[in-house]
């Protein structure tokens, strides 16, 4: 269960069940604030619009929505009503995917009444939006003290800046990233960067991870999980790719965190070739205290010999499959990591990669590649991530990093179920 805000005394509060709820009403801790509102479930198109603009309200701070409890207007305090639940859930996902512009990911939980009879409460979690603020019927809202308003546009504005502030912010993480990668000088394939970062966690936050005795042993594990995810192998459709995070297989201690690589990282970062075929494809997970995430993969393109073209003429092509399928991996695997350490905040994600001018993708074995070159050496794209997006829309997240690169490429189609999310 997610936990929700209820006051500075009250931050965490967790509720399981209806009486749960009863002693929160009747010892008076639930009152609609800047993070909570009491509502009765939607009835009609209008109420429908209404919940749309309340979800919207609280995607710029993020916030509440309990279903089931509503106000005496008399007594002026809050009383039970449980609501039938039988698609509940799914109506509620729905408005908020269909009415804000842009769409919103939510979380919901049921609780179900005592005496069992179908009816209940439905918690909505509205997680603070990466692309806040949403329009409904071209109008903006905010939540203020208890209640809704519109927006002006001296606010939209300085939301807008201040999103494209922590934006310049990771593609600095990224840039830093790109510009420290031990295979730099090395060779000539495009290389594929991942950098993500918690925006509200703890400095300590993954400690239980990374200053564990058996540290190593819980990343192998945490990539496993990955690996063995149903839902991400049913995204990438079978898709796999070498080298992925199962080939990242050495344990290493790094300043702050711990990292997982393949041959030829040593534990300073220092690239010792080994005289093998393919030295030059490595690839490194690091995990900081602070939940910080880096990722490196070098064989983003690869030279790939061709019966009618001469050896010295063979071209580097892209693996654009590869970024989706570590783009994925990744996600997936901070889903894991929000769920261990019990961060339920956002995270500020970017994506790069380079050396890619004049290269196309790798289009299969055909005599015929593809005839779009890519036109910049580098690529880099940034995006906010929610705990309700790690959930259920790692397609949409995985659209807003690639989409451009995947178009650039002519290859977005190629993809489409892993940019996309199950309904």
């Amino acid at each position: 269960m997610t936990s929700i805000y209820l006051s500075s005394n009250n931050p965490r509060w967790t509720p399981k069940t209806e009486a749960d709820l009863e002693a929160a009403v009747t010892g008076g801790l639930l009152e609609e604030n800047h993070h909570l509102d009491l509502k009765r479930a939607p009835n009609s198109k209008g109420d429908n619009k209404e919940l749309a603009r309340d979800l919207s309200s609280f995607a710029v701070d993020g916030g509440t929505l309990i279903i089931g409890v509503q106000e005496n207007k008399e007594s002026r305090t809050f009383e039970l009503a449980p609501q039938p639940l039988n698609g509940l859930p799914e109506k509620i996902e729905q408005v908020a995917r269909t009415i804000p512009d842009p769409p919103l990911t939510i979380v919901t939980e049921e609780i179900s009444v005592a005496a069992n009879d179908e009816t209940g409460y439905l918690i909505v979690h509205i997680p603070a939006s990466p692309v806040a603020p949403h329009m409904v019927d071209n109008r903006y809202f905010g939540r203020g003290d208890k209640t809704k308003y519109q927006m002006g546009d001296a606010q939209v504005v300085a939301l807008h800046a201040k999103r494209r502030s922590a934006e310049a912010d990771t593609l600095f993480l990224l840039q830093k990233q790109m510009e420290e990668d031990p295979l730099r000088d090395v060779g000539d394939q495009s290389h594929l960067f991942l950098v993500v970062q918690p925006t509200a966690g703890r400095r300590d936050m993954c400690l239980p991870i990374t200053g564990a005795q058996d540290w190593n042993l819980r990343m192998s594990t945490l990539i496993k999980r990955v690996q063995e995810s149903q839902d991400l192998r049913s995204a990438l459709a079978g898709r796999g790719f070498s080298p992925d995070l199962g080939d990242a297989h050495q344990g290493h201690r790094r300043a702050r965190g711990v990292a997982r690589s393949s041959s030829g990282l040593g534990p300073d970062r220092t690239y010792t070739p080994e005289g093998r075929w393919g030295d030059e494809d490595v690839i490194e997970l690091q995990l900081f205290e602070d939940g910080g995430l880096k990722l490196l993969m070098t064989r983003l393109s690869d030279k790939l010999s061709n019966p009618h073209t001469p050896s010295d003429d063979t071209e580097q092509v892209i693996f654009d499959s590869a970024a989706v399928v570590l783009t994925r991996q990744v996600l997936e695997l901070l889903r894991l990591i929000s769920e261990d350490v019990g961060y339920h905040g956002n995270w500020a994600m970017a994506v790069g990669a380079n050396r890619l001018r004049g290269r196309r993708r790798y289009s299969g074995q055909t005599v015929f590649p593809s005839s779009q070159r890519y036109s910049e050496d580098t690529y880099e794209e940034t995006t906010g991530v929610t705990l309700a997006e790690l959930r259920e829309a790692q397609g949409a997240v995985t659209r807003r990093l690639l989409g451009p690169l995947l178009r650039s490429l002519d290859s977005q189609e190629v993809f489409t179920e892993a940019l996309i999310d199950k309904e």
